[in-house]
């Protein structure tokens, strides 16, 4: 285990490298008492081989239903757990893996949820993309050859004619499927000066909206590939999203991230 004190833009967290880095690109997820539904993310992940293709890395903003326990994480070929000590929410923990990706050499990072939602079977299509020099590639669920099933309309109407409407705006390129971290970003995004992703401001959603819309600001290659999101048939929906308070700090990232409040 390796301890990281607090620095700007990063929250103290600690480092428990599984295995030696094997690849050149790594998988971000953020997790937080997922259970289950983590541990099956993992095995489908196994299972369609991605760790033969990137590293996978897990965020966890400290979880307490033993779904970190270590011995695990290994079998099922986790590469490395960050867990963080420290306040903040997603955008926290996300800080956390792409300033510990960045130091430990990857070439591009991939985020996805860690429910158990998305097509993890798709991470090799966006090391593809990476690979052909674009910085920013989100995943959509609505493009030909994408999936959306079982997506709670709400959930629906807000992604079609609230959030990618003023996601695409802002970016001043058209992305259909904004709301989704499912997506991937070049270390050349990352470090570039006038980005800046590792600022303290990031504590929920911000940097989701935030890294949605800077790169094709820059005129940096930008582009969206077909993914799988999946919800239950039936339960409670996977999510961290309150209905009222959430979809308001949502509207509020969207409005800020509008008029250039992130921008460095």
């Amino acid at each position: 285990m390796i301890a990281y004190e607090r620095r700007d833009g990063v929250p103290r967290f600690e480092a428990y490298e599984l295995d030696v880095k094997k690849s050149r690109y790594c998988v971000l997820i953020p997790v937080i008492n997922e259970g289950e539904r983590i541990l099956q993310e993992l095995k489908r992940a196994r299972h369609y081989n991605v760790m033969s293709c990137a590293d996978v890395v897990l965020c966890d903003g400290g979880s307490t239903d033993g779904s970190m326990e270590q011995k695990k994480l290994l079998k099922l070929g986790v590469n490395t757990l960050l867990i963080k000590r420290d306040e903040g929410r997603q955008g926290a923990q996300l800080r956390m893996g792409i300033w510990w990706a960045l130091q430990r050499g990857y070439d591009g990072v991939i985020t996805i949820d860690g429910n158990n939602k998305d097509s993890i079977e798709d991470i090799p299509r966006f090391i593809e993309k990476l690979d052909d020099g674009y910085d920013f590639i989100q995943g959509s669920r609505f493009l030909k050859g994408g999936h959306a099933i079982n997506t709670p309309l709400i959930r629906l109407i807000s992604v079609r004619l609230i959030h990618a409407p003023l996601i695409s705006l802002t970016a001043r390129q058209r992305f259909t499927d904004t709301t989704n971290a499912y997506r991937a970003y070049s270390r050349r995004y990352l470090e570039n000066p006038e980005v800046c992703p590792l600022r303290d401001i990031f504590i929920s959603y911000e940097l989701l909206a935030y890294l949605s819309v800077r790169a094709t600001q820059l005129g940096m290659k930008a582009c969206e590939i077909p993914v799988t999101r999946r919800y239950p048939k039936e339960g409670k929906t996977p999510t961290k999203i309150s209905f009222f308070k959430g979809n308001y700090e949502l509207v509020k990232i969207l409005v800020t991230n509008l008029f250039g409040g992130y921008n460095p």
